[in-house]
């Protein structure tokens, strides 16, 4: 029980269906029209791996381009943006994004601070995440879309661009997991 709590608290309720939102601790009723299957039941449904294909399948390790890489992950800042502050358009935004970049939503979480109305919030997906944090006072917003396997994390991009009609985006893009000959801090001799 207390696992499942801990669970719980970081946003992931395992009593409830997939693709469902959290607001502030509440399940929301929102999207409560959705009927998809709990990972439960979709952890049941998956045959084990049975040779080196069907591993590599599952892993949704990517290799396009000549690069061999864990997953992309776009930093995404937002400056004079409009709607930070609405649920609603956050949660449906995030919605739509998943759609458009062909990911699978299993869960979104979002939190809505007063008195400024920032929001905060993840979409877990089959394929990684997507994180917002707002701050409406200041009109700006700074997302994170990491997403492995066959997704499209750049056709998350327009759907935000037209969603909060920022002034200035900029987006950097992080090739997770690729071993690119860079020497890292646990490689260096003490």
């Amino acid at each position: 029980m207390a696992n499942a709590e801990a669970v719980f608290q970081l946003g992931i309720d395992l009593d409830t269906r997939v693709g469902g939102t959290i607001v502030d601790g509440a399940p929301s009723t929102a999207h409560a029209e959705e009927t998809k299957p709990t990972l439960t039941d979709q952890a049941a449904k998956k045959k084990p791996a049975t040779d080196a294909s069907d591993t590599d399948a599952l892993d949704h390790w990517a290799e396009r381009d000549g690069r061999s890489y864990a997953g992309r992950h776009l930093i995404i800042d937002l400056w004079e943006a409009d709607g930070l502050d609405d649920l609603d358009l956050v949660d449906d935004t995030l919605r739509e994004a998943v759609d458009v970049a062909g990911a699978t939503l299993l869960h979104i979480h979002l939190h809505h601070f007063t008195p400024n109305g920032g929001i905060s919030g993840v979409a877990v997906l089959a394929e990684s995440h997507i994180s917002i944090h707002s701050w409406p006072e200041r009109r700006y917003a700074a997302l994170d879309v990491f997403m492995c396997g066959d997704a499209q994390p750049d056709l998350v991009v327009p759907v935000l661009r037209r969603a909060f009609r920022p002034s200035r985006v900029r987006v950097s893009d992080l090739y997770r997991g690729e071993d690119d000959g860079v020497q890292w801090l646990s490689d260096r001799a003490a």
